[in-house]
């Protein structure tokens, strides 16, 4: 959930998808907090350029300049949305899995 481009509700969407998934409340706030400020270029970076997978021959690339205009923003949004969407999930599956295994290799065994 931390990726997922919904600012200002990130944290509060995954308290209340931990509460009906019955999943670690105190984990899911770590795990959501991604988002802090080092780390937001990289997400807002890697979620455009995730989102040009999806817009094919549309896909805008960013220009760093220092006149960034609300018609660039406007230009790129579609494309940033879709692709944090899509990274989120990819994420959210990755490091699942990741945690799926290292649980497996790592976890206690009851013998």
């Amino acid at each position: 959930m931390g990726i997922v481009p919904l600012w200002g509700f990130q944290l509060v969407i995954a308290i209340a998808l931990a509460f009906a998934f019955k999943l670690n409340k105190a984990l899911v706030v770590i795990a959501a907090n991604i988002s802090i400020p080092p780390m937001i270029p990289l997400i807002l970076f890697l979620s455009h350029r995730t989102g040009a997978i999806w817009m094919g021959d549309h896909a805008k690339e960013i220009s760093f300049t220092t006149d960034i205009t609300l018609g660039m923003m406007h230009n790129n949004f579609v494309q940033y949305v879709v692709g944090g969407i899509t990274l989120s999930i990819a994420a959210g599956i990755g490091f699942g899995l990741l945690t799926y295994v290292l649980l497996k290799i790592f976890g206690k065994r009851t013998n």
